[in-house]
């Protein structure tokens, strides 16, 4: 029963590195950071399969992307750990593990705390990409960017559609997470 139980944690944190990944590849297009799916399948990753698996699931998808697959909303490879929305797949890590950590309880968690779950996990995705952001351009690779721009492109015009993921994201986690525990 352990040996099935593990098998099953696998493929569903292995299910959720792949979903990440076509999120990726679900865009639109917004000035500076695209705007695509990533977001909400990081949340679900931590919702449902709880803060260490669903940290374990984005964390594969970074290596993934990291090691040279393609799966970045931009491409792949070693060298987009100088590209300064990177910070943003840094912050879906923290974050899954975050929201997955607030919700683990198994029985009908109230949608309100999921939803406080997200938000919080927004603002870590969010702060940490913006920071990356700022040391990336204005330390590492020269292009400097004022406060005020990195506001602008890289919050405002890209949280509303994201702040619509987190309830998308709570109502899937409602339905989903107590056929998740029958199995």
């Amino acid at each position: 029963m352990e040996q099935k139980s593990r098998i099953q944690k696998m493929a569903v944190c292995s299910l959720f590195t792949a979903l990440t990944a076509v999120g990726a590849f679900i865009k639109i297009p917004v000035p500076v950071v695209p705007f695509t799916l990533q977001f909400l399948f990081t949340m679900l990753a931590g919702l449902l399969l709880g803060g260490r698996l669903g940290a374990v699931s984005v964390l594969a998808y970074a290596l993934l992307g990291l090691a040279g697959l393609p799966i970045f909303a931009e491409g792949g490879g070693f060298w987009y750990l100088l590209k300064p929305s990177f910070g943003y797949i840094l912050g879906f890590i923290l974050a899954a593990y975050v929201t997955g950590r607030m919700t683990e309880k198994r029985e009908g968690q109230p949608l309100g705390k999921i939803l406080i779950a997200n938000f919080i996990g927004l603002a870590i995705v969010y702060g940490v990409g913006m920071v990356y952001y700022y040391v990336i351009c204005n330390y590492v690779i020269n292009t400097p960017i004022g406060l005020w721009p990195l506001f602008l492109y890289c919050f405002l015009l890209a949280v509303p559609g994201d702040i619509c993921l987190c309830f998308v994201a709570a109502v899937l986690t409602k339905r989903i997470k107590p056929v998740l525990a029958r199995m």
